[in-house]
């Protein structure tokens, strides 16, 4: 398991609020690492990178098709998404590098996912800006 993927789980799983997590390489649109069990797909991929290319608000009026299921955008902006789909959701945010993306179901509380997800994003942004370049490709598997 490599370092990122620790940090997946012990940072958002870890909550108990969190059901799955992954994180996305924004520049190649491709998956660096995912909790297990966690299939993201190559459109799902680009669902949620196109949720942030196009004007926001449009994600927030058009909702996302996520996972085969539709949510409906409850928070989008130039960092974040937030979209539920009954007592499902995802929590998307947006880094320079990466999109980190996590999950919650019912009897999770959302709230918990959207902190945890935020503050590991911000997490995220500070300590990569101490490395320019980013996590390497190999530091993804």
């Amino acid at each position: 398991m490599s370092h990122l993927q620790n940090l997946l789980l012990d940072s958002l799983l870890g909550t108990k609020h969190v059901d799955s997590a992954a994180l996305i390489q924004l520049q190649e649109r491709s998956l660096c690492v995912a909790s297990p069990g966690f299939s993201v797909m190559p459109s799902d991929v680009r669902t949620l990178v196109n949720g942030f290319a196009k004007n926001p608000l449009q994600a927030r009026r058009e909702g996302l098709y996520f996972m085969e299921k539709d949510y409906r955008c409850v928070r989008a902006d130039e960092y974040s998404l937030y979209a539920k789909n009954e007592n499902t959701g995802v929590i998307v945010v947006k880094t320079n590098l990466y999109l980190l993306v996590a999950t919650y179901t019912e009897g999770m509380y959302p709230s918990v996912c959207v902190e945890a997800t935020e503050k590991l994003g911000k997490c995220v942004s500070q300590c990569l800006s101490l490395f320019p370049r980013g996590v390497e490709s190999s530091d993804c598997k």
